[in-house]
């Protein structure tokens, strides 16, 4: 998911033409994407993922930009000791 992060970050770098920056946003959207079964299986394990398996499933339909905050947010969950930052 990070990988994803940095290279949605990357296509809204000034001075990238429309199809770099279209092949970058469908890049960071694939990235994201492969994350689906991972965070599928640590939800059936523990149910406290589902906010990031559902975030991932809804880059399908929303675009990557008006999800990045929730990913950030969800990533320093991750990274945590505690669900509560």
């Amino acid at each position: 998911m990070s990988r994803a992060l940095a290279t949605e970050h990357r296509s809204a770098a000034p001075g990238l033409s429309t199809s770099t920056r279209n092949g970058l946003e469908d890049l960071a959207l694939s990235q994201l994407l492969k994350a689906t079964p991972a965070a599928a299986a640590a939800t059936s394990i523990d149910g406290s993922w589902n906010a990031l398996m559902t975030t991932i499933n809804e880059a399908e339909r929303v675009p990557m930009p008006h999800l990045i905050p929730a990913l950030r947010r969800l990533c320093q969950v991750a990274d945590s000791s505690t669900p509560y930052l």
